[in-house]
């Protein structure tokens, strides 16, 4: 049964704030770097924006809200659209375009660790606040994103940047696996394992490295 009082709400409210703002940023990296390589889709489908509106999926947002409340299921920002033929690089900028999503949510909670840093160093108790709070959520929420988005499988951005060490990038076995069997390994291990009573094997690779990143980053 869920816990639906004030203070839930609002500790809800703000990580359902700080995922909504750091896909935002996910998705317009990788719409500005494609723009910058010579792919002129994202920008004509108004996506080289850091408007958080442009880049929210009306599922997957219902779906951030429903597991920031339940702590069960997944959700999604609206993917941006690519098409490699335009790239200067089509090797290179295919696997950085995918690259930089993940590195901007590291870049961000790099940025949100350092206040939090600074009270930690400070000696004093760490106020608990909204503010607080706000700051936490997105240093763990950004650090989450980029672990899970640079695993290996598709649809995320760890199977282009996988692809970088092949021969080639776009290898038709290589992406008939992944268009296949990516989904399903994934999502299975996300949401159907957990209905089944079994452990999702991604959580403890996942909670670990986000931890000891978080962690990193706060010097604790």
């Amino acid at each position: 049964m869920l816990n639906l009082d004030l203070e839930s709400i609002i500790i809800a409210v703000i990580w359902i704030l700080a995922v909504l703002l750091s896909l935002a940023v996910h998705e317009y990296a990788h719409a500005q770097y494609a723009d910058w390589a010579g792919d002129p889709t994202p920008r004509r489908q108004g996506r080289v924006t850091l408007n958080p509106i442009a880049h929210l999926d009306p599922l997957g947002t219902a779906l951030i809200i429903f597991m920031a409340f339940s702590g069960y299921g997944i959700g999604w920002g609206k993917p941006v659209p690519v098409n490699p033929g335009y790239f200067r690089h089509p090797r290179r900028d295919w696997v950085l375009c995918a690259f930089v999503g993940p590195l901007s949510n590291i870049v961000l909670a790099v940025i949100f660790a350092i206040p939090l840093r600074i009270l930690l160093a400070s000696g004093e108790p760490v106020p608990d606040n909204v503010f607080v709070e706000f700051l936490f959520a997105m240093l763990s929420v950004n650090i989450g994103l980029a672990v899970f988005n640079m695993i290996p499988l598709h649809p995320l951005d760890g199977s282009k940047v996988l692809s970088g060490f092949l021969r080639d990038v776009f290898d038709s076995r290589y992406w008939g696996f992944q268009v296949i069997y990516g989904p399903i390994i994934l999502f299975g291990s996300i949401l159907i394992l957990p209905l089944l009573g079994l452990p999702n094997p991604l959580r403890f690779i996942l909670i670990p490295v986000r931890d000891f990143l978080v962690k990193l980053l706060l010097g604790v």
